[in-house]
């Protein structure tokens, strides 16, 4: 697992709940990385990477994305990961892109942001 990478996702989401989230959020949505369980951490960081991978296979083009195509990108392959470690995910764990609240997808537009600022800082 790449902790960078892992921390950079968890980040965004933190803030992007604090910005987005309508009233006080619970406590595990901005729980800090050391009190992320595990399976939520190799998720972060394995979605990051997805993104990074997205964005330098296109040669960066992938930002020209619009909003809708770079939250639902994250929000996909979020899924993905809740179907590799959760053996059986409550129906909102694995929401498609319209059923997910508001905030939840300007969140996912937020996190893709800033792996398109990582990767455009050469990183």
């Amino acid at each position: 697992m790449n902790v960078e990478l892992g921390r950079l996702f968890r980040d965004a989401w933190i803030e992007g709940v604090r910005r987005y989230f309508p009233g006080e959020p619970k406590p595990g949505y901005v729980a800090p990385w050391e009190q992320t369980p595990n399976w939520e951490r190799e998720s972060a960081a394995a979605v990051c990477q997805q993104v990074l991978d997205l964005l330098r296979l296109s040669g960066g083009n992938a930002a020209k994305l619009t909003d809708e195509q770079k939250g639902r990108f994250v929000a996909t392959c979020w899924i993905a990961q809740i179907y590799k470690h959760v053996p059986d995910p409550k129906p909102g764990y694995v929401a498609d892109w319209a059923a997910l609240p508001e905030w939840q997808r300007d969140t996912d537009i937020a996190i893709f942001e800033r792996v398109r600022e990582y990767y455009e800082a050469g990183r």
